[in-house]
């Protein structure tokens, strides 16, 4: 797990109190305070070096966080991973199945099969794992709109394309990645109220929701339920 911070991963969800490392058999696991030791064995593509420090590869600690830690937190992981290009779905696939049968294996195939290199954010990837818990339709990612003569209106994070619904995960860093050289955040914040409008004129619906709201999942669950109803 801290394998995480080295191949600097997303550490949102992670238990970071402990050092935990991997020792080979016969080794055993142990608690001594800021260490946790781990044993398994490891395979030579299980390891490899970042600046000079042996760890896990990154397909390998995707897959130890997946057995672990809950849901959302692994695909965090998982998607920044793919997203990064750090690893692939078939490397992921391919440590899943060396690991067949051990403890959490179960847990890591879910993350496995539910991680997207298409989420941009922490944010993103944790609100679509509170829509697979939920058992909502799962949205398309990073969805453009179009007007009708072609012109982009916007890349939306989430689009129910049945439904006509659009969903923004609004993150601060993204109004940052908003900004034009010399803009003010204002004006980025009434540039997309803009392009909601554009949408809404579109037919589109449109759900936004915040970093605070993934908090609370009964209303969030509920709002993008009732904005999937209305459409239907």
């Amino acid at each position: 797990m801290s394998a995480a911070v080295l191949h600097d991963l997303p550490l949102w969800g992670l238990p970071l109190r402990q050092v935990h490392v991997t020792r080979q058999p016969p080794a055993r696991s142990g608690d001594e305070g800021r260490l946790r030791s781990h044993v398994a064995r490891l395979a030579p593509e299980d390891v490899v070096l970042v600046d000079g420090t042996a760890v896990t590869s990154v397909a390998r600690t995707v897959l130890d966080i997946a057995r672990a830690v809950p849901f959302p937190a692994a695909l965090a992981v998982a998607d920044a991973a793919l997203a990064r290009d750090l690893t692939s779905p078939e490397e992921l696939r391919a440590a899943l199945d060396a690991g067949a049968g051990t403890r959490g294996s179960r847990s890591a195939r879910r993350v496995v099969l539910a991680a997207d290199r298409r989420s941009e954010s922490v944010g993103e990837s944790r609100s679509r794992a509170l829509m697979l818990d939920a058992g909502l339709p799962l949205p398309d990612l990073q969805v453009e709109v179009r007007r009708p003569d072609g012109t982009l209106i916007g890349r939306c994070d989430f689009g129910w394309r049945e439904h006509d619904v659009v969903g923004e995960f609004d993150g601060r860093v993204k109004y940052g990645r908003l900004l034009s050289p010399g803009q003010h955040p204002g004006d980025a914040v009434f540039e997309e109220k803009r392009r909601e409008d554009a949408l809404r004129d579109e037919g589109r619906g449109v759900v936004r929701w915040v970093w605070a709201e993934l908090a609370t999942p009964g209303a969030l669950i509920a709002r993008w339920t009732r904005a999937l109803d209305r459409a239907r």
